[in-house]
């Protein structure tokens, strides 16, 4: 008789969705058992479903499920709740997931944390939740961790981890390696053991696998990494993230304003930092400021309320400089149909400039030695968009409305439009950034407004010019 579980759907499609679903670690059915355990209240069969799941799979499935769900989950789970399911997180969630644990099992979930995570559960927190979690620390960990909460937000000193492997200069391998295996204490991740002189001052890095492949006589400082780098504990922390991108480093040790050995930041805290970063970015271009989907309908109207103000702030300047055209629009009515591709491609065309320069400052490709290069080539592409569109776009009206000087106000005007959309999409960003606002948050509605402006003014002012 054949084991019914050894048999393979024969649809490939169904093939293919299983071994997605297997790599997820979360299939749907999974997800569909679970919540049927948790309608049914079935403790056991919960167990059973989620012990073999991922950490972040289970920080998945709490945003995914409704809040009355969630509330059940955690009744009847939430003695398996641990940090490592609290780090994954959004921070919304958390919050209410960490306001339903009862402080025991909370204080249990945080304590086997390294210290930087604990310190990313607590910003998010307010002081009686921080109080109920440092207070099940042991004196070290509460000392550490209050320690690193005294940097100011978002700084090194908040991103480090205080746990740190180090060894004086002098050593050699073998007394690192003999060291090593005789501590309980080391962190359950670290790249480098770094080297420290007398006064716990950092001189160097040594990667694992150097020490590992060295004999064990070698002085530790003759295997030293050439590439070294030291961060502030007040260093921000978006700073901290490009340093890591742009030098490739594994881990850096954090010193304080004596050059002392404070901590150490890992990549993976510095890439969640520039993950943040451009998520951060894409989300304040389109103006949604910071919201997930966590957040209620009011949190998310009040941030997106501002910026949809400033928009129909906008149209209106831009219907205005319409109304100034009315006779004339009357009197042609080609003109109305034509004049939203103007501004249209315009529009297009700086959100794309806008985007590139957004990006570029963000990672600093973008400086003072290569703006003048990049505006003009931003120019010249504008001029050339402009030509190209203009052209295609004057054929079209003539072949439309069967008015050669119609196609040639809309290709002025486009090749007008485009140009002001290339000079906007560079130069509203830096000039934002310049006073202080951050560009990807404040540009997208400037940028639009000139575009629709320049490009309703000139087709109208052109029309009204040569047309009539």
């Amino acid at each position: 008789m054949t084991d019914e579980a050894t048999i393979e759907d024969p649809r490939p499609e169904n093939r293919e969705e299983s071994r997605e679903e297997e790599v997820h670690g979360l299939s749907r059915e999974r997800r569909d058992a679970i919540l049927e355990a948790i309608e049914d209240r079935d403790a056991t069969r919960l167990n059973e479903l989620l012990d073999p799941l991922h950490p972040a799979d289970i920080a998945d499935l709490l945003e995914q499920i409704g809040a009355s769900e969630r509330a059940e989950l955690l009744k009847l789970w939430s003695g398996e709740i641990d940090g490592d399911i609290l780090s994954e997180l959004d921070e919304g969630i958390r919050e209410e997931v960490i306001a339903a644990l009862p402080p025991e099992l909370l204080g249990e979930a945080v304590s086997e944390l390294d210290s930087d995570d604990i310190v990313d559960i607590l910003e998010d927190l307010e002081e009686p939740q921080q109080g109920i979690i440092l207070d099940a620390l042991d004196d070290a960990d509460r000392v550490a961790v209050q320690q690193a909460m005294s940097y100011p937000e978002y700084s090194a000193g908040r991103l480090m981890q205080r746990e740190t492997v180090v060894a004086p200069e002098h050593w050699t391998v073998g007394e690192t390696i003999d060291f090593l295996r005789a501590e309980e204490w080391l962190p359950d991740q670290f790249y480098h053991v770094i080297l420290v002189d007398p006064r716990m001052k950092p001189v160097g890095n040594v990667t694992l696998g150097r020490l590992l492949s060295s004999k064990r006589d070698v002085k530790l400082r003759d295997i030293m990494e050439e590439m070294f780098r030291t961060i502030r504990a007040t260093e921000e922390e978006a700073d901290v993230a490009y340093l890591f991108n742009q030098y490739h480093l594994i881990s850096a040790p954090v010193v304080d304003d004596d050059d002392r050995l404070v901590g150490v930041i890992t990549i993976d805290d510095a890439m969640n930092v520039l993950d943040e970063e451009h998520e951060e970015d894409i989300l304040r271009l389109a103006g949604v400021g910071e919201g997930s989907l966590s957040d209620s309908w009011m949190e998310t109207v009040k941030q997106r309320f501002p910026w949809l103000f400033v928009n129909l702030m906008t149209a209106i300047l831009a219907s205005l400089v319409i109304s100034v055209f009315e006779g004339t629009i009357s009197k042609l009515v080609a003109l109305a149909v034509l004049m939203p591709i103007v501004a249209s491609q315009g529009g297009n065309a700086g959100t794309q400039g806008l985007t590139v320069a957004v990006r570029a400052l963000a990672t600093r490709s973008l400086t003072h030695s290569n703006v003048g290069r990049v505006i003009l080539r931003e120019i010249a592409q504008g001029v050339a968009n402009g030509v190209f569109f203009g052209v295609i776009m004057g054929i079209i009206s003539y072949f439309w409305f069967g008015q050669p000087v119609l196609g040639l106000v809309i290709g002025l005007a486009m090749i007008i439009n485009l140009f002001a959309a290339a000079l906007a999409g560079i130069l509203i960003p830096l000039g934002l950034e310049k006073v202080g606002f951050d560009p990807a948050l404040s540009s997208g509605a400037f940028v639009t407004t000139v575009t629709d402006v320049v490009g309703f003014f000139s087709f109208l002012w052109l029309a009204s010019m040569i047309l009539l």
